[in-house]
């Protein structure tokens, strides 16, 4: 195989099994010029076993400094990568949706790169949106299941109509808080190890606004997170008030986390799937993982009109680990928002779906917008041009941390 790919995914598509293949000494009869070749992994899975030896280890071949390879920003984690990969010299490398979780910058940055590297490496690119296709591939296909299928043109690869149907079902109980200011930062200031990361940070969030919070790799929206959810320590001492309260002031996390519901793609990996989806949803209730204690007939109802306002009633006994990724997504984030929490966190939360469940995703999210009280951050690198944020809040790297502006 001389030429570069483009192997285009969707949320069925057997990928870890695929790329397995392809490393094997039996590839795919498409690539069976890999058989005899040295080839590597570029994938957030690759970084976070790396993460895992530096647990286990206290260090990894991709890190040479003192910041462990855990505190880097995603942009910073796939350049140590690269940089591990490149030193190996292979005859070729699986790019497994390379620009996930990086900004506009490092995005281009790393193109730049892969396509000086391509002049002398074979690249197999692995993506999940047609907008990250790298231009000097040619060669397309894509994979259905575990079925490899050739390609020619990339517009037959089209995004499916978004209908939700119905309204989504009101809460069984009123919000823990009930006050119009929920979140306020007042000219808060973060530094790690010496390094300023935000710099006089002030931001307001009231009931049932809608923002978004952008930001390249490194610029704090990590930081800014953990401290609305109150984990973050760095908050103590400072003018920070979470629902009512000023931070220190004697609340317990759970006082704040009752009042917030969160999603991020790594909360699936938390669930073992052996549960229903039914029952997924109304765990959510209770906040803990799985269903342990028979459901009430009012849960069961609820359960039931969130199910059908997804178009997945029929399906409410199925197993959650049987469904694809972006069915688990609109699950995990109906369970997130079943109890209209005073507060929503998204982060990341399209990161390695495609572009229908994407596209599917963000109506979900405009529609809790639109039809409840409850405000929302939602949090990515990548612009959904669908979503419809009523504010964006654009954290700005400086020399003394990032400068916060709002529009």
């Amino acid at each position: 195989m001389s030429a570069h790919w483009a192997i285009f995914l969707d949320n069925d598509s057997h990928k870890r099994a695929f790329i397995a293949n392809l490393m094997s000494n039996n590839p795919p009869k498409e690539f069976e010029g890999l058989a005899s070749k040295v080839g590597m992994l570029f994938s957030k899975t690759a970084v976070r076993a790396y993460i895992e030896e530096e647990k286990r280890h206290g260090s990894t071949k991709l890190t040479t400094n003192k910041q462990t390879l855990k505190t880097m920003s995603s942009g910073e984690q796939k350049k140590a990568l690269l940089h591990h990969i490149l030193q190996s010299d292979p005859d070729y490398i699986i790019l497994d949706n390379p620009f996930d979780n990086l900004d506009k910058a490092t995005q281009e940055a790393l193109r730049a790169q892969l396509e000086q590297l391509a002049t002398d490496t074979n690249l197999i690119q692995l993506l999940s949106r047609k907008d990250d296709l790298l231009p000097f591939i040619t060669n397309y296909a894509q994979l259905k299941k575990s079925t490899v299928v050739l390609i020619n043109d990339i517009s037959q690869l089209a995004t499916k109509a978004i209908v939700f149907d119905r309204s989504i079902p009101p809460s069984l109980n009123p919000p823990p808080f009930d006050q119009d200011v929920l979140i306020q930062l007042k000219n808060i200031s973060v530094s790690y190890v010496g390094k300023p990361v935000l710099n006089r940070i002030d931001w307001t969030i009231k009931k049932g606004e809608f923002w978004e919070l952008k930001g390249p790799n490194g610029s704090g929206k990590t930081t800014i997170l953990s401290m609305v959810t109150g984990e973050n320590p760095k908050g103590y001492g400072q003018e920070l008030y979470l629902f009512g309260q000023r931070k220190g002031s004697g609340e317990s996390v759970w006082d704040i986390k009752k009042n917030i519901g969160y999603f991020t793609p790594a909360l699936t990996d938390s669930f073992s799937g052996y549960h229903s989806i039914e029952h997924m949803l109304i765990s959510g209730l209770n906040d803990s993982i799985g269903l342990y204690t028979k459901p009430t007939e009012t849960q069961l109802r609820l359960a039931k009109e969130w199910l059908l306002m997804l178009n997945l009633w029929p399906r409410k006994d199925e197993l959650f680990y049987r469904f694809s990724a972006g069915q688990k997504r609109l699950i995990m984030c109906a369970r997130a928002m079943i109890k209209h929490p005073v507060l929503l966190i998204l982060d990341e939360p399209t990161a390695g779906l495609d572009d229908s469940s994407a596209s599917l995703f963000v109506a979900l999210v405009n529609k809790f917008a639109n039809e409840s009280e409850t405000a929302i951050i939602y949090v990515s690198h990548r612009s959904e041009p669908e979503l419809t944020p009523e504010f964006v809040y654009q954290l700005i790297p400086g020399k003394h941390g990032s400068l916060g502006s709002q529009a």
